[in-house]
């Protein structure tokens, strides 16, 4: 009997290894691409100036009595609840914000650098609706938000499992924070975000960090990242204060977020709105060093215009390419991170008109040289909704950016080039060992998009990419592998779960005061 025996390592065992789904994450994005700066160097100085003259002379007003006395004690002129910040006190405070820094994920290969030219995706966040595995618009439960987070592990360019990429519908809005945190923490050991609804549950996030890498460890390692969006114009709340001080304190970074609704809560000028935008993020960055002199802090912000036919927010449009290109200036002109918004879409479905929205957005980002590119993934409907579609896609497409963004490989140049000399005219490369050897890494190949004749398209039943991305999806789901927590780390962030739920009342109560 003859057996026919097949080496290890052959073309059946790499045909079957391709088919696999690789999801091992990319290292962070460093981001060789020249950057798009489209103001020259007066321009900087007359956003900076008319930013300062905004601080000074109209002031911010800090809803926030503990955040008023902060600014008194640290020199500021305080009426009311309005502070006017002399420049020379904001340049002092935001002179001492790290210009970069390292997050630690749970699994220590998958810390990722952010600043300069370093930048990280993650994917979107605080959809009450997604569009689900069978592509029907509903409330999400905490199964869905699961179900993202395990996504977020396995797309290999999504640096971050977020937090609250669905609202899950089933627990109250009072202890929700607590196992939308414990989902991030489970079901990835990438990085992930804080919530910050409330002072309160911004400790219980924090305490939470503390079971997962230890308080100690955190007064010098940031390990997550809070969010607090400022109210525009020129308006910080006690929420969002209060939420900012629980971060800081504990030397963890906060994205200063302005909410732009360029027309509706800035003037309708796009030079206009950076200045007003900056000086928000200004007045919120000096803060963070108020509280805590040297925690790292970024620069945020939220960008959409508004429609003058409905006052609808708009996704892609020019204005908020510039915009992002600006702002990109004014941080790196500060020497401060910053966070924008990508692959944003206000289409109802996963169609032509999301792709668009979310290609012209991903675009401007990655030429204006954004440090945290927040909303990565799924983003839809003016975010009242993300899709798994989409997010897969998305996803992709963040992939492909980062490949651009690595620039080119000119290490196998010589190499490479001697395959013209063995082919010569009229032949082909196909069959030459170099082709074989890099084919799978000299050119991007997507997964979602389809290439084929139109008879082979057909021919295995003419699926779009919405139902390709949702059959990715589950071949990802099925094949996902949880990286275990330590177990008496996940005894003790059930323990705290189960105890602070047990504490906190279940109301949907704005007003925590328990």
């Amino acid at each position: 009997m003859t057996t026919t025996r097949t080496r290890s390592g052959g073309r059946a065992s790499r045909r079957a290894a391709r088919a696999e789904p690789d999801v091992a994450m990319l290292p962070g994005l460093t981001n060789t691409l020249p950057w798009c700066e489209i103001m020259d160097g007066n321009q900087v100085e007359q956003i900076d100036a008319a930013s300062m003259d905004i601080l000074e002379n109209v002031g911010v007003v800090f809803r926030d009595d503990i955040a008023l006395a902060d600014w008194k004690a640290a020199g500021a002129k305080v009426d009311g609840e309005t502070v006017f910040l002399d420049r020379g006190l904001v340049r002092d405070l935001i002179a001492t914000i790290p210009s970069d820094f390292t997050y630690q994920a749970r699994d220590p290969n998958k810390n990722v650098r952010l600043g300069g030219r370093d930048s990280i995706f993650v994917p979107m966040t605080g959809a009450p609706y997604l569009r689900d595995l069978e592509d029907k618009r509903r409330n999400p439960l905490l199964a869905d938000l699961a179900m993202f987070h395990k996504l977020s592990h396995m797309m290999p360019a999504l640096h971050s499992s977020a937090h609250h990429i669905v609202e899950p519908y089933d627990h109250p809005i009072s202890q929700r924070h607590l196992r939308v945190t414990y989902s991030s923490m489970k079901y990835s050991d990438k990085t992930f975000m804080g919530m910050t609804t409330s002072p309160k549950n911004a400790e219980d996030v924090l305490d939470m960090c503390a079971i997962l890498f230890g308080a100690e460890f955190m007064e010098s390692h940031p390990v997550t990242t809070g969010n607090c969006n400022g109210n525009s114009p020129l308006v910080w709340d006690e929420t969002m204060l209060g939420a900012m001080r629980a971060f800081c304190r504990r030397n963890q970074p906060v994205l200063c977020s302005p909410f732009v609704l360029g027309g509706a809560n800035t003037p309708a000028s796009v030079a206009a709105s950076v200045a007003q935008l900056n000086a928000e993020a200004l007045s919120a960055l000096a803060y963070t060093q108020v509280i805590r002199r040297g925690c790292p802090a970024i620069y945020g912000h939220y960008l959409s215009t508004v429609s003058m036919k409905s006052g609808a927010p708009m996704a892609g449009t020019p204005e908020i390419s510039m915009m992002n290109f600006m702002i990109g200036q004014m941080a790196r002109h500060y020497g401060v991170p910053w966070r924008t918004s990508n692959t944003l879409g206000g289409a109802k479905t996963f169609d032509a008109q999301a792709g668009y929205e979310s290609a012209t957005t991903l675009s401007a980002v990655m030429h204006a040289g954004a440090n945290y590119i927040w909303h990565s993934a799924g983003w839809n409907e003016a975010g009242m909704h993300c899709s798994v579609a989409k997010f897969i896609v998305d996803a992709e497409q963040c992939a492909m950016a980062y490949r651009m963004a690595e620039g080119v490989n000119w290490e196998d140049f010589d190499t490479a080039l001697s395959a013209v000399r063995d082919i010569g005219p009229g032949g082909h490369y196909l069959g030459h060992p170099h082709t074989q050897e890099n084919f799978q890494t000299a050119f991007f190949m997507p997964e979602m998009f389809d290439n084929n004749s139109i008879e082979q398209w057909q021919a295995e039943g003419g699926q779009e990419i919405t139902a390709r991305a949702l059959v990715h999806a589950e071949k990802l789901l099925k094949s996902y592998e949880e990286p275990k927590l330590d177990p008496a780390v996940d005894e003790a962030l059930l323990d705290y779960v189960a105890r602070r739920e047990r504490e906190i009342p279940p109301a949907d109560a704005l007003n925590q005061d328990y």
